[in-house]
């Protein structure tokens, strides 16, 4: 027996509404439809996967675990996260890193304290103003053997290695 994909992700919220809103504005995701649980909970589209919002009392998100969201206009949400503050330059040492494939990450957190990593899979198509800013990761850790061909992008190790 097989895991073929992640279903969903489900990460807490201290308001629900003011999370949905965040998930819906920043990334566009879409409320679907969603049990009544002994708890508040909320649904959202996210491609085929699904991100759930709960809110339990007490609960805290924890400092470095994080969601990881391919999006289709990295300079837009950059942007925006600039506008409302949303970037969290700590957790991994800067807020925009490009990988030795090319692809970047950016950090941010939610409303709740989530933290998110915003991908994209080609520094070279960025806005000039955010490819300035890029924090090479290879200039912070040397990188050597497997992991200079590492991806976050595994489409396009299975196209090198099928040719």
């Amino acid at each position: 027996m097989t895991a073929i994909s992640i279903n969903h992700v489900s990460i807490h919220a201290h308001d629900l509404e003011t999370s949905a809103a965040f998930y819906e504005q920043l990334f566009g995701m879409e409320r679907i439809p969603t049990p009544t649980f002994a708890f508040p909970v909320a649904w959202l589209r996210l491609g085929r996967q699904q991100l759930h919002l709960f809110v339990r009392s007490g609960a805290q998100p924890p400092q470095f675990h994080h969601v990881g969201l391919n999006v289709d206009d990295f300079d837009a949400v950059y942007w925006r996260a600039q506008a409302q503050r949303l970037r969290d330059d700590s957790a991994f040492f800067s807020g925009v890193y490009e990988l030795p494939d090319g692809s970047v990450q950016m950090y941010l957190r939610d409303p709740a304290g989530n933290l998110i990593e915003v991908d994209w899979p080609d520094a070279r198509t960025l806005d000039p103003r955010i490819r300035e800013e890029l924090i090479q990761l290879s200039a912070t850790v040397r990188q050597t053997g497997d992991a200079l061909s590492a991806t976050l992008y595994l489409d396009r190790r299975d196209v090198a290695s099928a040719s």
